[in-house]
């Protein structure tokens, strides 16, 4: 068990600093306020069937998809259907009031060449630059929507895209990686961070940039190359009842990232990363472009596999704000952590009004809650402020630690508040590190050993 250090037990979760809506007797009274302004968009009564135009079961359908996107916004918008059906396919770029509607029975199959996907601006780990288009896209979109119950096949494996991650060599994407993130510590015009073709960044699958009024509903999406879901500085964003399928590295379920107005809920997330990661840009780059996530609403998810559950984090340094997650389902022993908060200070940004209840957590492998401000062990001058993080009721069954905290020794953590908890199946404890206050009421931690320690009946 790491030492615990200077760890501040508060008795009050009021504190100096604490925004409104932490300070309000109850804060989820703002969760109808919020959710008042997440509508999801409505469509012309117009349907444009890709076989319609020239697309064949079994066949590359690029070329029909297009021209269907581009009937249906000349009519003014309406739905772009997939009837059932095997379809391959290369990038889609979607317009203005387009439905992409994947009928039951359909599927796209993504291109797994790489030299089918455009050079675009795009962001990748929270850094801008010119790379790979995503699998869908739609950029300064308004009324935008994927809907069906057929699914959108990545086809992402050992031998495509994700072994560009490998960890033994050649490691083919760390030199890029390091490569962008020094461009951006030194100020290089996202304009002159050109990759793609002849790089090795994977591409996103589904990424809405900087648009409005954002439906994503009922597919299911599966081996993605990179990150899955990715809305990036949009507004108004509904994510409903997918189902997200992968265990491809770096492969996050859903990474709203400069976010505002997000709703997620009945969804089912199996994934290679975090499930659900709630993000606003990394470092120099974040700052740039100061864009918080904010006005978050995850509700009735289930998480069967992945890093963490509900997180916040890494790329965070734009801030994050008023996040409410609330009678989700987290169970599995590849799952590792329930609640997650992860930064560094290398990172800055502020964190704060993060709250979550009623979780029911079944087996993760590290902690129901974790909160490391020393992520991946990364430092600078840009300490983040991190505060106002209540969880009440939520239990676990079986895990390494009950509470993981590791704060900074300079900056305080404030206002940690769990209440009316249950911790079993805890191996280790508690671990808590560094500066924090921290407030546990009516909190039960039922402690057994590790399963190397017990006893044979």
């Amino acid at each position: 068990m790491r030492k615990l250090t200077r760890c501040l037990l508060a008795l009050s979760t009021l504190l100096a600093g604490v925004s409104a809506i932490a300070a309000t007797a109850d804060p989820w009274t703002s969760v109808p306020e919020i959710l008042s302004r997440i509508v999801p968009p409505r469509f012309p009564a117009h349907d444009f069937v890709i076989t319609t135009f020239g697309a064949h079961d079994g066949e590359d359908a690029s070329a029909a998809i297009a021209k269907a996107i581009d009937a249906c916004a000349r009519a003014g918008g309406g739905h772009v259907i997939v009837p059932k059906g095997d379809y391959m396919t290369g990038p889609i770029r979607l317009q203005s009031h387009i439905d992409l509607h994947i009928d039951a029975g359909a599927t796209l199959r993504f291109s797994q060449d790489p030299s089918r996907y455009p050079t675009v601006l795009t962001r990748w780990e929270g850094v801008e630059l010119m790379n790979y288009a995503p699998l869908i896209s739609a950029f300064d979109c308004q009324d935008v929507a994927i809907t069906g119950e057929g699914t959108l096949d990545g086809q992402a494996d050992e031998t495509h895209w994700w072994n560009w991650k490998a960890e033994k060599e050649p490691r083919l994407q760390s030199a890029d990686r390091n490569a962008l993130f020094k461009q951006s510590d030194d100020g290089v015009p996202v304009a002159q961070r050109v990759y793609g073709a002849g790089h090795y960044l994977r591409p996103t699958f589904v990424e809405p940039y900087r648009c409005r009024n954002i439906l994503i509903e009922g597919v299911t999406i599966r081996d993605a190359p990179f990150w899955v879901l990715h809305p990036t500085l949009c507004t108004n964003v509904t994510i409903r009842r997918v189902t997200v399928t992968g265990h491809g590295p770096n492969m996050d379920g859903c990474d709203p990232e400069s976010c505002r107005d997000v709703l997620i809920e009945d969804c089912i997330f199996e994934t290679g990363d975090d499930c659900i990661a709630l993000k606003s840009g990394r470092n120099a780059d974040g700052r740039r472009i100061n864009v918080p996530i904010e006005n978050v609403v995850i509700r009735g998810c289930r998480m069967n596999a992945g890093h963490g559950g509900v997180t916040v984090g890494s790329e965070i340094s734009g801030g994050a704000r008023n996040i409410f997650a609330e009678k989700n389902r987290l169970d599995s022993p590849t799952l590792e952590r329930g609640l997650r908060i992860k930064t560094n200070s290398a990172r800055g940004g502020t964190v704060e009004n993060i709250f979550a209840r009623d979780i029911e957590i079944g087996t993760v492998k590290v902690a129901p809650i974790e909160i490391d401000l020393r992520y991946m062990s990364e430092s600078g001058a840009f300490p983040p402020t991190v505060r106002s993080i209540v969880v009440e009721r939520m239990h676990s069954e079986h895990s390494q630690y009950g509470l993981l905290i590791v704060a900074l020794e300079k900056t305080p953590l404030r206002g940690v508040v769990v209440r009316d908890s249950a911790f079993r199946g805890v191996t280790n404890g508690h671990v808590i590190e560094g500066i924090v206050d921290l407030t546990l009421t009516d909190v039960t931690v039922e402690t057994e050993p590790p399963k190397s320690e017990k006893r044979k009946p």
